[in-house]
């Protein structure tokens, strides 16, 4: 090999080792930029499970009310039912108390009555009286008894009014309580529902974001392989020219000495001193 092919190879050996090292810097930050976007790739995967977990459990739930208030609805519809037959049974005996009410003006106490007729009968049972005058009280006992069964039917009307009213009233509150429950329930299933269509319409976003992630850091991973497969292709080069350095250095290096060794053979042939560089390069060629 020439001097001038020597130069040109050490030469092209320091711009493979430029363009080694070039190669290796962008190697590096591509590396890092690639595992930069894996790993927010991985906390986005990782938020999307999360949040498809949480909205799996809210549905879940959700599910579980919507049964509740389909239940308490069907409570709600029976009782209903029997409200309104209460309501019709209130108003049948409020028609009967009416009517008894046109029927009659008697306004009297019924234990009144019934005292002023048994002081009657044990009047005419314990008192020596003409016959007109036990008619009299016998007559007197007939109208109160009259009165009393029309005071005692009214009465009767009165205690059955006010159960139907008491049932009327204790139906209706029952069916009042599950309405509100139904609606309360109801209101809460509509929450769950909402937050699950939030949550949602976070998984799509993120979802999207995935998708960008994934394409960014494919794209890292192929650039990577790339740059990787030129820096193996260029890190032979520099080896093999590192190799054909050293071996064109050994070469020159040797020549040198043959050089040296000539010009200390010489110097003894015409007996001159020889100094010590002489005889270092004397010794090297006997050790190469």
């Amino acid at each position: 090999m020439t001097m001038q092919q020597t130069d040109e190879s050490g030469t092209e050996f320091q711009q493979k080792k430029q363009e080694l090292s070039l190669l290796r810097t962008n190697l590096h930050e591509i590396h890092e930029q690639k595992e930069a976007v894996f790993k927010e790739l991985k906390l986005t995967r990782d938020h999307i499970r999360t949040t498809l977990a949480a909205a799996t459990k809210l549905k879940q739930e959700r599910d579980k009310i919507t049964k509740i208030v389909q239940e308490l609805k069907k409570q709600r519809e029976t009782l209903n039912l029997t409200v309104k037959e209460k309501a019709g049974e209130h108003k049948t005996v409020e028609e009967k108390k009416k009517e008894l009410l046109s029927q009659t003006n008697v306004r009297a106490d019924p234990s009144s009555l019934k005292t002023q007729i048994r002081h009657l009968e044990e009047q005419i049972e314990t008192e020596v009286m003409p016959f007109s005058r036990e008619q009299q009280i016998t007559k007197k006992i007939k109208e109160l008894k009259s009165k009393y069964k029309q005071v005692e039917q009214l009465g009767n009307v009165w205690k059955e009014l006010n159960t139907t009213s008491a049932d009327f009233a204790e139906q209706r509150r029952k069916a009042q309580e599950i309405h509100h429950e139904v609606q309360h329930k109801a209101q809460e299933s509509q929450q769950k529902h909402e937050q699950i269509n939030s949550l949602f319409e976070e998984i799509k976003k993120k979802r999207e974001e995935e998708q960008l992630l994934a394409e960014k850091h494919l794209e890292l991973k192929v650039k990577y392989e790339q740059i990787k497969k030129e820096f193996e292709t260029v890190s032979r080069n520099v080896g093999e020219l590192a190799k054909l350095s050293q071996k064109e250095e050994r070469k020159n290096y040797h020549n040198i000495i043959l050089e040296k060794t000539k010009e200390v053979q010489e110097k003894m042939r015409k007996k001159e001193k020889l100094r010590t560089e002489d005889i270092l390069a004397f010794q090297a060629l006997e050790e190469s």
